[in-house]
């Protein structure tokens, strides 16, 4: 067994001073190297390390020259290749479209990830090492793995799988699928041959896949039609949406001009231990020593600690239910505790946790009696479900501990909450929140209020906000503290009208709540969102619903930030659109004041 390096090698010489002749696998990904378990290329590879596999990492690679590519020569089983944490598209354009000024997954915030990073790097792998297996991971190829609307070209895109030279590709959290491929592949098994492993997607010729027979498996409309017929898109969403289900997700089949998309049923989620081991490998916290600047990416996280994963409320402009999964797995309170005295004893610590969390903090410890047998098919889970435990019990007692344990002053939640789940908790969750673990403003998404909108969401409606804000200032009031909430919110989302803006822009001006940061909706690959947004419909009813573009999709922007001045003449166009021209003068219920230009004549326009 090799023993866990400080860093995982980025050049031969590392190499030779752990003893590695040739690689086992290298890992190539857009980000920086830092050695922190959110970045996915360290966990992957100390995961990989922990199995006996030696593993080196190409970071950020010139994609315009060979030399990058072949620092490291050849690996002996396979090259992993990721577009790092974030889709590339995403980190390099705004949702206008412009260029980002920087890259904080980068050195420096340097921009040095190329557009549709997997592709580019995975075709520049295959030319320079023909014959060598190469793997797809990460979230960029996870969420691109079926034919997907692209919101960057406009167009329905081939599965990510067709359209880069690589062997296989996994999806969701590849810790298990990655490392019994690797097996396989030590076992002798060629890459081509490793077709049925839980939670990858391969790929199969045309003329194989109709001349065998495939009685398990749900073949989904193909790239010619949901590239063509937009309800097709939004059926065949719907159709692999329902299969993301370890316990009872089937085998679906997509097909396209050149070949065959078939995708294995996901992993099964992580047991307790495995989930423990996997967060309490060596890592360094740190960015690889090679880097001369600072990777800004790694402050916000540096001292943070993963507590769970997977998410059940099923946002619709979330991806985590093709992603993660609906099931929460949390790790034992003894693995986090021990991870946290970890932290204490870390250079730079100044005894404040940043966050424990997963994708929603208080999810940790909460569980279904179903889930044994998989998330419900039927429906979807949400706080008024009797099945559902929601406890917080656990995630008091969690912190609790951490607070007791010495060197540490704080403890923060930042990752944000479901307020709605809260609500039905019978614990003493929100006493201790507003206690000990809120920095003066703690972090909600609501993301709207309007009911049309928060039911397009798949949201808690305005009733359940109104009630948890109550509890909160409540419950910081009993504590003798002035805290605040600092909702999440998101603007031309679809099923969103201006008025429908205009209603929010009012909720927070009445709740003094309003907020400068605000998202403004992103059609980003794997979302019931994007197909609305794509299709105009939704994908579980084929109902049509309203999808702002354009123009409009900016006047919504500015509604929602309408104390900034340089958003005044959207803001009055949206206001003149919805009827709204009580909004506009000197009192106070008005969103913006009447300018001299605007005093006359502006009812008449």
């Amino acid at each position: 067994m090799l023993k866990q390096p400080r860093f995982l090698p980025m050049s031969l010489q590392e190499a030779k001073i752990e003893g590695i002749e040739q690689f086992d696998v290298i890992l190539i990904s857009g980000d920086a190297y830092v050695d922190h378990p959110s970045f996915a290329a360290a966990l992957i590879g100390r995961v990989l390390w922990d199995r006996g596999y030696s593993v080196g990492i190409i970071a950020q690679p010139d994609w315009k020259k060979d030399d990058d590519f072949l620092r490291l020569g050849s690996p002996r089983l396979f090259f992993g290749i990721s577009s790092g944490n974030v889709d590339s598209l995403v980190n390099n354009l705004t949702p206008n479209l412009k260029r980002r000024s920087s890259d904080v997954y980068s050195p420096g915030g340097a921009l040095r990830r190329p557009d549709r990073a997997a592709i580019v790097y995975t075709n520049k792998v295959h030319a320079l090492f023909p014959g060598i297996p190469i793997i797809l991971g990460g979230i960029e190829a996870s969420l691109r793995r079926f034919a997907h609307y692209d919101y960057w070209s406009d167009s329905v895109r081939q599965s990510i799988l067709a359209d880069a030279p690589a062997d296989l590709l996994i999806y969701g959290m590849g810790e298990n699928p990655l490392r019994e491929v690797a097996l396989r592949l030590e076992k002798g098994e060629r890459i081509q041959e490793i077709r049925d492993v839980a939670g990858t997607t391969v790929k199969e010729e045309i003329g194989h896949w109709r001349n065998t027979s495939h009685p398990d498996c749900l073949v989904i409309p193909g790239f010619a039609e949901v590239s063509g017929d937009k309800k097709k898109y939004a059926e065949a969403f719907a159709l692999h949406y329902a299969e993301q289900d370890s316990f009872h997700g089937r085998t679906a089949v997509q097909p396209h001009p050149k070949t065959v998309i078939i995708q294995n049923r996901p992993a099964r989620p992580l047991k307790v231990e495995e989930l423990d081991h996997i967060y309490e490998l060596p890592y360094a916290r740190e960015a690889h020593p090679s880097y001369r600047e600072p990777v800004p990416a790694l402050e916000p996280v540096k001292f943070s600690i993963t507590s769970h994963r997977g998410c059940f409320g099923s946002c619709s402009f979330c991806a985590l239910t093709h992603h993660q999964g609906r099931i929460v797995q949390s790790r034992s309170l003894d693995s986090i505790e021990r991870e946290a005295v970890k932290l204490t004893k870390m250079k730079g610590f100044k005894g404040i946790i940043q966050d424990v969390g997963g994708p929603t903090a208080n999810m940790y410890g909460l569980s279904c009696s179903r889930w044994k047998q998989g998330a419900c098919q039927d429906k979807l889970c949400s706080a008024d479900c009797p099945t559902l435990d929601k406890d917080h019990s656990r995630q008091v007692e969690l912190l609790r501990r951490l607070r007791k344990i010495p060197g540490v002053k704080r403890v923060f939640i930042v990752s944000g909450i479901r307020h709605d789940l809260i609500l039905a908790d019978s614990s003493s969750y929100l006493q201790e929140l507003c206690q000990h673990h809120v920095s003066g403003h703690l972090k909600i998404a609501p993301e709207h209020i309007s009911r049309n909108v928060t039911k397009c969401m798949h949201k808690p409606p305005r009733e359940v906000l109104e009630a948890f804000r109550e509890q909160f200032l409540a419950a910081s009031k009993a504590v003798g503290k002035e805290q605040y909430l600092l909702p999440y919110l998101i603007s031309g989302h679809p099923g969103c009208t201006v008025s429908n803006m205009i209603e929010l822009a009012e909720y927070l001006r009445d709740n003094h709540m309003y907020t400068e940061q605000v998202q403004d909706f992103t059609p980003t690959p794997m979302t019931a969102s994007t197909v609305m947004y794509y299709t105009g419909l939704d994908p579980f009813t084929l109902t049509p619903v309203h999808v702002p573009k354009g123009r409009e999709k900016r006047i919504q922007r500015a509604i929602l930030q309408y104390r900034d001045p340089m958003n005044y003449d959207l803001v009055k166009e949206g206001l003149r659109m919805a009827g709204r021209f009580d909004l506009v003068g000197d009192g106070r219920q008005c969103l913006i004041p009447t300018r001299k230009e605007d005093a006359r004549g502006w009812g008449q326009r």
